[in-house]
């Protein structure tokens, strides 16, 4: 990853892939293969995430051809492809709900202008202190929401609105379980078989749109013995430019329109005021967030898969400037995908042209294949989304992190989940930091410790009678600081004198300082002398910066501990 202080360039992917090397028709060839493998992924996927969000599936492929080109073509990631994702239909699906999908549109323009303020501000490098257990944490529980949202769609049920909380969800999904349909289950059933078989035939394209056929084909089947499913055109409808009805999906362009003129809750255009954007910045702020955290996360990936290098900040300012552009097109808040952005490495691609040509593919079927995609079941797209969430969980990790982690990365792990499952994703990744930061910094305070020098065989028999010697080993900070000179000042009791070595102190930061200058001032009134050794650059800078200085014949400052033997062996009245 590229540091902090590198040059912000927008289309930096771009210009180094496509400019600053020679790419001619061959390349160009393998990112056209390449896009039409991801678009082909893209298509059911789009309309999947979508419905999952709260919206019609029309806006999940919209935000393909829209944010997909123009964060491939922005972005500072050669191989991420972008779109609608499945970490974010547990924070678009309750503001969809709430604010219909105007609502929804606005708040990803939010979304999008915080994402470029993030990226000007270079805060691409942070988003890597995020530790593991709770990137684990979080994705966990976002995989465990998907697939609890899909349970109607796959089975069927009844069920005119999906509760607000996790809670409420499963007791409304268990009281709708008597209203099951066979025939939607055999469907979602199907689905979800062949994407569990399909990487096993080791076929060289992916099983997606073939595991979504053969849900339609089944789904087909059924209708011909009087039995019928719920696809996207019985769930689904728009009204076109003369004011009929239509089903389904439309086979138009993306249109331009201001997001807040679309239909909020209500039907009506939101009333755009300072409550609403106040209501709706707490979910922008988790859309940006998560989608910072995805798109680097994903250009991790993808630099150890090629070894290339992204640049982290151009990177949110293009997620940024293509999550304020789709809106006005419909599109809903988009971020890299990692599964589509890894099937675009393995299938080929050179630069951010395969990206682009994946929104294209997507364009084409919208316009061509409209009729054919409203006849989807919406059991084989909740299969799909169960297969999604599956993944994204990465349980593997999980299991592992169980099994070999200590038991505080087990705990903020869990707590992670259950906070994301419960609550919301910024709710557990702010406690998560916090709790994850605090244990961190409790265990590095216990390895600050004294160490006694007269048990150091070099230095036996060199500490004069009435003196003591130790060592400080490990960082002076507020959190360590107070409690190891406490224990110094109890040491020094009755003393002549104490020597500190301090060439093991790496930090000395202002809560450690002033719990030293406490303890020195104690020390005086005591009548105990202070000889301090071998100071770092750092501690040694922080001491300047606060005009700390030496006082001839209580506390001085000495380059070595030889130099602090050879001090203590003068005669008295030398030393003074």
């Amino acid at each position: 990853m590229y540091t902090q202080r590198q040059r912000v360039r927008l289309a930096s992917a771009m210009r180094e892939a496509c400019l600053s090397e020679p790419y001619g028709l061959s390349r160009l060839f393998k990112d056209v293969l390449a896009g039409l493998t991801v678009g082909i992924i893209a298509i059911p996927l789009s309309m999947a995430l979508a419905i999952a969000s709260g919206v019609p599936p029309q806006h999940g492929l919209y935000t393909a051809v829209i944010a997909g080109v123009v964060i491939a073509a922005l972005g500072g990631s050669r191989f991420s492809v972008s779109g609608p994702t499945a970490a974010f239909v547990v924070i678009l699906y309750p503001v969809a709900q709430q604010y219909g999908v105007a609502g929804l549109l606005v708040a990803s323009l939010m979304c999008g202008a915080m994402l470029i303020m993030m990226g000007l501000g270079r805060l691409g490098r942070l988003i890597g202190y995020i530790p593991m257990p709770v990137t684990l944490g979080f994705t966990m529980g976002i995989g465990i929401v998907i697939a609890t949202l899909q349970i109607k769609d796959f089975f069927g049920l009844s069920l005119s609105q999906m509760p607000e909380h996790y809670v409420d969800k499963l007791q409304a999904l268990w009281l709708a379980l008597p209203s099951w349909q066979g025939g939607d289950t055999l469907v979602g059933g199907v689905t979800l078989a062949t994407l569990l078989i399909w990487p096993r035939l080791r076929l060289p394209f992916p099983g997606h749109l073939p595991a979504v056929l053969l849900g339609w084909g089944t789904a087909y089947l059924l209708a011909g013995q009087g039995i019928e499913v719920a696809t996207i055109g019985t769930r689904f409808s728009y009204t076109l430019a003369d004011g009929a009805i239509g089903h389904g999906i439309p086979s138009s362009l993306p249109s331009f329109a201001l997001p807040w003129n679309l239909p909020g809750p209500d039907g009506q255009p939101l009333h755009w005021d300072w409550t609403l954007f106040r209501a709706l910045l707490p979910a922008a702020f988790s859309m940006a967030l998560l989608g910072a955290i995805e798109s680097l996360l994903c250009a991790v990936v993808l630099d150890g898969m090629t070894g290339r290098k992204h640049h982290s900040n151009t990177e949110l300012i293009g997620q940024g400037i293509g999550n304020l552009l789709a809106p006005f097109f419909g599109g809903i808040t988009a971020t890299a995908a990692i599964a589509r952005s890894a099937a675009n490495v393995r299938a080929g691609a050179t630069s951010p042209v395969s990206a682009m040509v994946h929104g294209l593919v997507v364009l084409l079927a919208l316009l061509a294949l409209a009729a054919q995609l409203s006849a989807l079941p919406l059991a084989a797209m909740s299969a799909l989304l169960l297969m999604v969430a599956w993944n994204m969980s990465e349980a593997h990790k999980v299991w592992g992190l169980i099994r070999k982690a200590p038991r505080n990365d087990i705990a903020i792990m869990l707590i992670c989940i259950s906070l994301t499952v419960l609550f919301d994703m910024v709710v557990a990744i702010t406690f998560g930091i916090v709790l994850a930061s605090l244990l961190f910094m409790r265990d590095i305070a216990q390895m600050t410790r004294l160490v006694d020098l007269q048990l150091d065989r070099r230095h036996a028999g060199r500490v004069p009678e009435g003196w003591q010697a130790y060592k400080i080993s490990g960082p002076l900070f507020f959190a360590a600081a107070d409690r190891l000179f406490a224990e110094l000042q109890g040491r020094a009791q009755g003393q002549q004198g104490v020597v500190l070595q301090w060439d093991g102190v790496s930090v000395l930061d202002a809560g450690g300082f002033n719990a030293f200058e406490a303890c020195c001032r104690q020390l005086r009134r005591d009548g105990v002398r202070l000889l301090i050794a071998e100071v770092p650059f750092q501690p040694l800078k922080t001491l300047a910066r606060a005009k700390f200085s030496a006082e001839p014949g209580w506390l001085e400052f000495v380059p070595s501990l030889d130099d602090a033997w050879e001090r203590l062996a003068e005669p008295a009245s030398a030393a003074a």
